[in-house]
């Protein structure tokens, strides 16, 4: 962990410090996932998950690789035994493709070794809307019309940013499924126009999924699409041996500016990009100290694929503006800042843990 760097210019560890040993200590159980389940009983592992628009925005490596073991994975089983116990492992890569997806791809299967065999990509009408110029919505409020009623033209033009989502995963050569979210005020109209825009994208197909109503019982028919995806069972899966999982760019060879480059314009649509002073200075002191071969984390905005929020929709051609440039050279990465994005998310005026009672039966309120 590198946490400065001395005057002459040299990275400052925590063993330079004398506190590795101490910090070890503190975190020697943290390292180990926690082994949870869903309502419905279903293991899950909950290990690390920052937020994908200021860090990874994924699980750690060494959930994943537990999880894969547990499933039987045809890597420990043999080739009988898996087709027995062959199991699947879902695990999120945080919201936004173009921030938790592109990290878990560009960073942390290039850390771990793993590839996936599906990208799913959750969609819901509501957000759609959003992008198709909906009004904003504003919490302790009612949601505006159009998102409670059926609204096709804005609808169809917010399906473009899906689209975007959509091809910006297939630039690392894996299938997509449209996970689409149901919620009770939905139309068939609705869902049939998200799925011709995914399709036409080129994702493999499009399933909506009722999990939000109905539990498991309501994603059955998404899992099974998964699954098929997964063994490349859809007649419209490509048999071509070239289209195989790749990364958006090199850490060797390539400079901080060529990497940040390359996310912005291929990831966000942007023209250019703009590397502020303080952001210049912090590359010249990372390549110095040896730290270019370090992949990227942008730190930006959720709420748009570029740097501004307001820019709804697919924007295309714009500046993408980089202030600072910070190392994690522990975890194995520099991390860039856009714009006015803060690292420390803010707390609402009323938290959270404002609702949450025990009521007279003993029994917990509030957390949902």
């Amino acid at each position: 962990m590198v946490v400065a760097s001395s005057k002459a210019g040299e990275p400052i560890t925590c063993e330079d410090l004398g506190c590795a040993g101490a910090l070890t200590a503190i975190m020697k159980d943290a390292i180990k996932p926690n082994l949870m389940q869903t309502l419905e009983g279903t293991p899950v592992f909950v290990h690390a998950g920052p937020f994908a628009n200021i860090s990874i925005g994924a699980s750690s490596v060494l959930a994943d690789r537990i999880a894969l073991k547990l499933a039987g994975t045809p890597a420990s089983l043999t080739q009988e035994q898996a087709k027995e116990q062959e199991g699947y492992v879902i695990t999120e890569a945080g919201f936004d493709f173009t921030m938790g997806g592109e990290r878990f791809l560009n960073i942390k299967c290039r850390s771990s070794g793993l590839a996936p065999d599906v990208i799913i990509i959750v969609a819901t009408v509501r957000a759609l809307k959003v992008h198709g110029g909906g009004a904003d919505v504003k919490a302790g409020l009612p949601l505006p019309l159009e998102y409670t009623t059926e609204n096709l033209e804005m609808l169809e033009k917010g399906c473009a940013n899906l689209q975007k989502h959509i091809e910006n995963a297939r630039q690392y050569g894996v299938d997509v499924i449209v996970a689409i979210n149901k919620m009770s005020n939905d139309t068939a109209n609705e869902h049939a126009i998200i799925k011709k825009a995914a399709l036409e994208a080129g994702a493999i197909d499009a399933i909506v999924s009722n999990h939000w109503e109905e539990g498991g019982q309501g994603a059955l028919d998404l899992a099974e699409g998964v699954i098929k995806c997964a063994n490349n069972e859809y007649p419209a899966q490509s048999t071509n041996p070239s289209q195989k999982f790749h990364y958006l760019y090199e850490t060797e060879g390539s400079t901080i500016e060529a990497k940040i480059e390359t996310l912005a314009s291929k990831m966000y649509g942007a023209g250019s990009v703009e590397f502020l002073p303080e952001a210049q200075a912090k590359i010249k002191e990372y390549t110095a100290q040896g730290f270019d071969n370090l992949p990227i984390c942008i730190a930006k905005t959720q709420y748009s694929l570029s740097h501004d929020a307001k820019l709804k929709g697919v924007p295309k051609g714009f500046v993408f503006p980089i202030r600072d440039i910070k190392a994690s050279i522990g975890a194995g990465y520099l991390y860039a800042l856009a714009a006015e994005i803060q690292t420390i998310p803010g707390l609402a005026t009323k938290c959270g843990f404002m609702n949450v009672e025990v009521n007279d039966d003993g029994e917990i309120e509030g957390l949902f």
